[in-house]
């Protein structure tokens, strides 16, 4: 009998993927204190460009938003030790840009009107609904433990997902309707909710558990045309079923936004589960068609057009794109540095604190400043595609990359409305924009992407051998 002890392999303390990698908490933390300086500086900046001294509350604004921060970075250790340590820093930084824009836009008057642009509480409201978000954001830490759990609700949360999407255009246009859009659900005069926000998140979950189980069959390819593998007519049902229910929002509740965003979802997540070119090109054509053909039948949607396409033809600027020019000449009065915030006029711009706050960013942090927020965003992004890279389940994999393509997408979306790249839509900026619904559901959007990153960055359990312990063997 002889004793012979494993040797431990190399242990590498930047991969957490090894054993005794480092969960990277510290460095979370790290990078929290550099957002909180931020937001600091930008309320500084705010006060000495208005008033020419530090903003009154600041201290308490600044430190109820600090604690809210800390307690989801508290939930981090506790919940998900694992996660990407880039996730929680950058969605904070958001949100205090956003609460910073909301003092803003409440500290100063509106000549045209006598009053601001919001009121005076809209600060810390915003900070309310913020806490809200990171406590649904805690909870969804603490109660998903494993992504995998939720793919036994495929049904059930695409039946809740749809229905959210539908309720607006169910009720009475007096608590649903906006500007045209029937978006939201109105509790009296002060308390609205937008379901799509909570309904896009239960549909990609839904979307991420149907494609695992029907892949197999939507990548069989069909007749080839032009090079192009297209699907067989048989597996076209579903895609034609989310481009039915698309069609149905664009013409039921005038919502261009959350419809493209629900159709280009769907069609991101079956390119992810198929790897088939042909649906990324169909799923287009489809959209492209039922929005071209909705803007001929419904007067909401062909105004958003004529809006779009002529901003400065006729009674254009001085009505119907009143609001789109007024952004548009906001972000040009801006140039590449911007004004400073507190040194621009965003209050010009109707309905800038929710629909065309990037314009407001624009026209006071400028051209660098506005890049600098669409990185952040991008790298939120690539952090969730990385999340689906590592990631092993094939659920988890596709719920990964469909939450970071809708995020993508959401912003597209809306930068490219306010920009004129395409049609102006009413869908709100991820953590920027004013309202608890967008604030909540982005919040929770994180926390999923946080535990499917901590499920993908867990560590292994070492073996035996790997502990370093006697192992006795006998040779013959």
């Amino acid at each position: 009998m002889s004793s012979i002890t494993a040797p431990t392999p190399a242990v590498d303390p930047d991969n957490p993927l090894m054993p005794g990698g480092r969960s990277r908490r510290r460095t979370e933390l790290i990078m929290l204190v550099f957002a909180f300086a931020l937001v600091l500086f930008a309320f500084a900046n705010v006060g000495f460009s208005l008033k020419g001294t530090l903003p009154s509350g600041t201290a308490e604004y600044l430190g109820a938003f600090i604690v809210i921060v800390l307690v989801a970075h508290l939930a981090m250790r506790r919940f998900a030790p694992w996660a990407d340590p880039l996730l929680l820093p950058l969605a904070a930084l958001l949100n205090g840009l956003g609460i910073v824009m909301m003092y803003r836009l409440g500290a100063q008057v509106n000549p045209a009107t006598g009053n601001p642009e919001v009121s005076a509480s809209a600060t810390g409201i915003q900070i309310l609904f913020s806490a809200i978000g990171i406590g649904c954001f805690v909870a969804v830490l603490a109660l998903v433990r494993e992504p995998r759990v939720l793919q036994r609700y495929t049904y059930t949360l695409g039946a809740i997902g749809i229905l959210l999407l539908a309720l607006p255009a169910l009720l009475p246009g007096s608590i649903s309707e906006v500007n045209g859009a029937k978006i939201q659900i109105a509790f009296g005069s002060l308390i609205t909710v937008q379901p799509e926000e909570f309904a896009k998140l239960a549909l990609a979950i839904s979307f991420a558990g149907y494609l695992v189980a029907k892949r197999d069959v939507l990548a069989l390819a069909g007749r080839r045309v032009l090079g192009i593998d297209l699907p067989r007519a048989r597996d076209l049902g579903p895609i034609v079923l989310v481009w039915a229910v698309s069609l149905l929002l664009l013409v039921f509740e005038s919502d261009i936004g959350t419809s493209a965003v629900f159709m280009g979802l769907f069609v991101a997540m079956l390119y992810i589960a198929t790897s088939r070119t042909s649906w990324l090109l169909l799923g287009f054509i489809m959209f492209v068609v039922g929005a071209f053909a909705a803007s001929k039948l419904v007067g909401h949607v062909g105004e958003r057009f004529d809006i779009w396409l002529h901003p400065f033809v006729g009674s254009n600027p001085e009505n119907n794109a009143f609001q789109l020019v007024q952004g548009l000449y906001g972000m040009a009065s801006g140039g590449l540095l911007g004004k400073g915030l507190g040194g621009g006029q965003p209050y010009i711009t109707p309905l800038v604190q929710s629909d065309l706050v990037i314009s407001a960013f624009g026209e006071e942090l400028g051209l660098a400043g506005l890049m600098a927020i669409l990185l952040i965003y991008g790298l939120i992004v690539q952090r969730g595609l990385r999340t689906a890279m590592l990631v092993k389940d094939p659920f988890s994999k596709l719920l990964a990359g469909g939450l970071s393509f809708m995020l993508a997408l959401q912003v597209f979306v809306i930068v490219g409305g306010v920009t004129r790249l395409i049609p102006l839509t009413g869908i709100t900026t991820p953590f920027l924009s004013q309202g608890g619904s967008s604030l909540v559901g982005s919040w929770i959007l994180i926390a999923l992407l946080a535990r499917l990153s901590d499920t993908a960055r867990r560590p292994p359990p070492r073996s035996i051998q790997e502990e370093g312990l006697t192992q006795v063997v006998t040779l013959k």
